[in-house]
């Protein structure tokens, strides 16, 4: 399968619920069964439900090696037909030549955060849990929250938690964040949000927590989402076979409005017709399963006959 677990890091999969995973399959083997590429393969949840279902080989990509761990426990019994690579979605054209395919059936992408890593502590993704200001999808990067939080200037941490939490108090909590390292600096996931909940009150309406907004923007700046999203959507196309089909999951606007963009153009003007005219979303009863389903928009477009 090209990567085992290990022993550290090893984390039931079970934990992890994917989202919409029937739409997923419907709509992947519409056509038949045709080899996919699920480029946030995590846990392996959709790969799981997609193998059973018939897709004969499956090529999951992700960042995080205590997730590919799990998914490698997950899939163990498909055998060959499954590859696991670990590496940035970004990277997806380069996993593919070294593996000597050129194009796939499929290419699925769920860009929500894996309940592995949001429910560890020691990963310091969630306010929800006192742990280290990491955030890093790939613990082998340098780059953690704690640095941006320590290091940047007041204006770079305004703009990071503006562009990337479309918080608007983004000013007044940069403010808070720097004169609250002056004193000492900020190491954990509780003294950062109880500086923001300083800077803006309490909870919300729909009590939504205050410091959701900046704990999302600070964990897209770590690991540079929005620029892998673009590197993604940009080669997807030309890795599809005829009537291959890309399907992406979003579950904020700063993903969903790339994404609906760069199909378009496909769409327009390179051959492609969309499967999903407006954006899926999950049913109630998933929602009620599953909360972290609730904002998920599922989008599907179909490479033509060239």
């Amino acid at each position: 399968m090209g990567l085992a677990a290990t022993n550290g890091d090893r984390v039931p999969a079970r934990m992890h619920e994917p989202v919409m995973v029937a739409e997923v399959c419907e709509l992947m083997l519409a056509h038949g069964p045709a080899p996919v590429v699920d480029v946030t393969v995590g846990a392996g949840g959709h790969a799981d439900a997609m193998l059973a279902a018939g897709c004969p080989r499956v090529i999951g990509i992700d960042r995080d090696e205590a997730a590919l761990a799990a998914a490698a426990d997950r899939l163990a019994p498909y055998g060959d037909r499954v590859i696991l690579r670990q590496a940035n979605f970004s990277d997806m054209g380069i996993v593919l030549d070294e593996l000597g395919i050129a194009a796939v059936g499929g290419i699925l992408a769920d860009l929500g955060m894996s309940s592995l890593a949001l429910d560890d502590p020691a990963r310091g993704f969630s306010f929800r849990f006192d742990g280290p200001l990491d955030m890093r999808m790939d613990r082998s990067q340098t780059i953690r929250a704690y640095d941006l939080v320590n290091e940047e200037t007041e204006s770079d941490l305004s703009r990071i938690i503006f562009e990337y939490g479309e918080e608007r108090h983004a000013r007044r909590i940069a403010r808070y964040i720097v004169a609250a390292r002056r004193r000492h600096p900020l190491e954990t996931t509780a003294e950062l949000s109880a500086v923001v909940t300083s800077a803006v009150g309490g909870r919300r309406g729909g009590h939504v927590h205050p410091a959701t907004r900046t704990f999302q923007a600070l964990r897209i700046a770590v690991n540079r989402e929005i620029e892998s999203l673009a590197a993604l959507l940009e080669q997807a196309g030309a890795r599809l076979v005829e009537h291959g089909r890309l399907i992406t999951i979003a579950y904020h606007s700063l993903e969903d409005r790339p994404i609906k963009l760069r199909m378009r153009e496909l769409v327009q003007s390179r051959g492609f017709s969309a499967v999903t005219g407006r954006p899926m979303r999950p049913g109630a009863a998933e929602v009620a399963r599953n909360p972290r389903a609730r904002s998920a928009r599922l989008r599907c477009i179909e490479r033509g006959a060239s």
